[in-house]
């Protein structure tokens, strides 16, 4: 059995309201999803319009009194349809160009590169962020967070390898993080 929540019943008790005539009480039932769908929609794709318009053509199907969908959970069906529409369009929008299949995958050959490109130069940016914050740290500081953030070793492990007291390697990490987060500012 489907637990329902005072929002559940709220909607649906307001979507039986716009069905007897309340026009108001759609325009509530709207307010109360469309942050929520919206939401969803930007999990799914990058396309604000896209979703804007997907999110207003699920609420539209909620709109036809003369064929209105049985609906139990209006929330579950509001996500359901909103995912249905996103896929449907994404079928939709790769199914239909103007450009030859050549064209698609020489595009596709040269954005690959153009992006592998920008990832190489932006993880060799953090790499020399990353050592150059390393080199404001103390050699001790700096084997503590090797051995801690890069090799993932308890703080136990630490201190038998650096031959230091727990407390030790705490305040060495702890003062080692503030050091990094001065310097990054």
């Amino acid at each position: 059995m489907i637990k329902t929540t005072n929002k559940d019943e709220r909607a649906n008790s307001l979507l039986q309201a716009y069905r007897q005539g309340n026009d108001e009480a759609f325009t509530l039932l709207y307010d109360m999803f469309i942050p929520m769908l919206l939401n969803y929609g930007h999990c799914l794709t990058t396309d604000n319009e896209l979703v804007k318009d997907c999110a207003h053509d699920v609420f539209v199907k909620l709109l036809d009194k003369g064929n209105p969908p049985q609906i139990n959970r209006v929330s579950s069906y509001l996500i359901i349809s909103l995912r249905n529409r996103l896929v449907d369009e994404f079928r939709r929008n790769n199914n239909m160009t103007d450009l030859a299949v050549e064209d698609l995958l020489h595009e596709r050959a040269t954005t690959d590169v153009e992006y592998d490109y920008v990832v190489c130069e932006t993880n060799e940016r953090k790499k020399k962020k990353v050592d150059y914050l390393l080199d404001n740290l103390t050699p001790r500081q700096r084997q503590a967070f090797q051995l801690y953030y890069m090799e993932e070793r308890k703080y136990e492990e630490i201190c038998e390898l650096m031959h230091m007291n727990y407390h030790s390697i705490r305040n060495l990490v702890h003062r080692g993080m503030l050091k990094l987060r001065a310097v990054a500012v």
